[in-house]
């Protein structure tokens, strides 16, 4: 036992815990600065932010000693035992009674406020690394593929029903795990398809052409599935086919001599064209399969009918679906809609703060739009803007290389794993910080939309904390347990 304590200190990755540590503290810093209000300097006090943020970062440090110490054997033992209980929690929290900012994810202990979401990310990647990791499992397997979509889109779908979309959208991470696996690159292809057919449509959908009878969002998206559909078949079909040749002049001549007719001769809705076009393109590719007998075919014929479907859906989904306040934050962010008393506001106020940083900032505790309040969440999403205003661009730019050198650095070790399990959790660990960090910088930047997820040992709370805490030192653990 004595031996296997030693060997643990000896082989976990120095590194790694220096970049945690420098990321805490500043992180802890940040938080001072975002909360600290003019006549109260007193950061220890556990009744101020900064006080109980520290105690957090304290017990964060206990809990990272804890997972050293335990067998890495226990952490792939236990995943599935570990990844059912955070399915029960998260499945009972859709009920609990205690509603914070009009989410029901947290479950409230005395002082205490636990979201059990940010300890379910730890959960999903434990029990994906043990499914992949098993030595039957093959990505080109349909039936294992779905198991392994089923793990992350459980806990997704429940923390969706607690009305947490944000951290919902984090679970999306996995897939850069799968991508890395083996997943084929058509399912990545899809989702880069589908938010730019739900961009496109609802950016455009009430943009009418000249004709004064076809919206720009529903032509393009058409024109794009139609066209990729001939890309599509010319990459993957036989290669001398010349079918992908006929879709892209028949489909794209008809297409233009329809705009041209609309709009100068007789205006008609030349989205129904299209749709008549997508469906001989259909009729076509079945006849193409039955005589060429290459399934590739029919995965073109499901992309396009799986498009045309997903475009429609999207107005049901964005009205239908989303919270109000989701809406407007889109509608703001795609330039729809200018709201800056309402929607708008944080991400105005955050640009107005990080732009008054400048290049070296305005030194700790000296920033006016962070004093003032003027910031909503400012010391939790939209804590970066607190950097940004008091270190200016020298000082984001340094916490920025502070985190991609911690991603890159969980990359290697993901990498050098002896075993499966160890590498498949270790991307799942990297692809959550990366997708925490570039989405959170970038709402407060007002690049993407403002779906409130925390930036990682930055933002205020204890959930976070420790949950980021979890995924980092379990990962050390295991890789501290493999020969080197």
């Amino acid at each position: 036992m004595a031996y296997m304590k030693d060997s643990v200190w000896k082989n976990v990755d120095w590194w790694t815990v220096t970049l945690y540590l420098a990321l805490v503290i500043l992180g802890w810093f940040s938080v001072c600065g975002a909360s600290y209000n003019y006549g109260e300097p007193d950061f220890f006090d556990f009744t101020t932010r900064a006080g109980k943020q520290l105690m957090w970062i304290g017990c964060s440090m206990i809990l990272g000693f804890v997972l050293l110490m335990l067998e890495d054997r226990l952490y792939d033992t236990y995943a599935y035992l570990i990844y059912g209980f955070m399915i029960l929690l998260l499945f009972g929290t859709i009920f609990n009674p205690h509603e914070i900012k009009g989410s029901r994810s947290w479950i409230v202990l005395g002082p205490v406020s636990l979201q059990p979401a940010e300890f379910a990310k730890f959960a999903t990647a434990l029990a994906l690394g043990k499914y992949i990791g098993e030595y039957t499992f093959s990505m080109q397997r349909t039936r294992d593929m779905l198991t392994s979509l089923a793990i992350i889109l459980v806990p997704m779908t429940l923390i969706i029903l607690q009305k947490e979309t944000g951290s919902a959208l984090v679970y999306l991470s996995f897939f850069l795990m799968l991508y890395r696996e083996g997943m084929t690159g058509a399912v990545l292809f899809s989702g880069v398809c589908a938010v730019v057919f739900f961009i496109v449509g609802l950016r455009f959908g009430a943009v009418m052409m000249p004709d004064e009878m076809t919206t720009w969002g529903e032509f393009s998206v058409l024109t794009l599935v139609i066209l990729l559909a001939s890309l599509l078949v010319k990459l993957y079909g036989t290669p001398h086919s010349r079918a992908s040749l006929y879709i892209f002049w028949t489909g794209g001549g008809t297409i233009l001599l329809g705009s041209l007719f609309s709009c100068y001769v007789i205006p008609f809705n030349v989205c129904h064209l299209q749709l008549w076009l997508c469906g001989a393109l259909v009729v076509y590719l079945i006849l193409v399969y039955l005589r060429e007998r290459l399934r590739n075919y029919l995965y073109v014929i499901v992309f396009t009918l799986c498009s045309v479907a997903f475009f429609f859906s999207t107005d049901y989904v964005f009205n239908k679906v989303l919270e109000p306040h989701q809406k407007v934050r889109i509608e703001v962010l795609l330039g729809m809609k200018d709201d800056p008393a309402g929607a708008g506001y944080n991400v105005n106020q955050s640009k107005i703060a990080i732009g008054s940083g400048g290049l070296f900032g305005k030194g700790f505790l000296n920033g006016t739009q962070t004093k003032l309040k003027y910031v909503p969440e400012q010391d939790t999403d939209f804590i970066f803007c607190t950097v940004g205003e008091e270190q200016g661009f020298v000082g984001s730019a340094a916490v920025i290389l502070l985190f991609m050198a911690l991603i890159l650095r969980l990359i290697i070790l993901a990498e050098r794993q002896d075993t499966r399990f160890g590498r498949v959790y270790g991307y799942c660990v990297m692809g959550i910080f990366f997708f925490h960090l570039f989405i959170n910088i970038g709402m407060v930047l007002g690049l993407t939309p403002v779906i409130g997820i925390p930036l990682p040992f930055f933002s205020y709370g204890g959930s976070s904390l420790w949950g980021f805490t979890i995924l980092l030192f379990v990962f050390l653990r295991i890789d501290a347990a493999q020969e080197k």
